[in-house]
């Protein structure tokens, strides 16, 4: 399965809730994520509530995004929810190399 984000809305702060196309919602909470030039405008809360989706990702204005993978591994799921556990071990041995 190739994995992509089919929804995004921002939360508060940092942090974004996410629905990718197997079905979960996760929350992930991108402060520390922020690192890098193309990365540097978003730390301006304002400019970080503009994501929007594009290509199966989210992003932003300035030309950010991140990999859904990436989104999918550093995010936790809603409690309700179970997560894709063999996806999620697939994800990790992807950037384990």
């Amino acid at each position: 399965m190739i994995l992509h984000i089919t929804h995004a809305r921002h939360l508060h702060d940092y942090q974004l809730e996410v629905t990718f196309n197997n079905g979960i919602t996760k929350i992930v909470d991108l402060q520390n994520e922020l690192d890098g030039e193309i990365f540097e405008p978003l730390k301006n809360l304002e400019q970080f509530q503009k994501v929007y989706l594009d290509c199966g990702t989210i992003a932003w204005e300035n030309g950010a995004d991140f990999a859904p993978e990436y989104l999918y591994l550093i995010s936790q799921p809603i409690s309700s929810q179970q997560e894709d556990t063999p996806l999620r071990e697939k994800i990790n041995a992807l950037y384990a190399s």
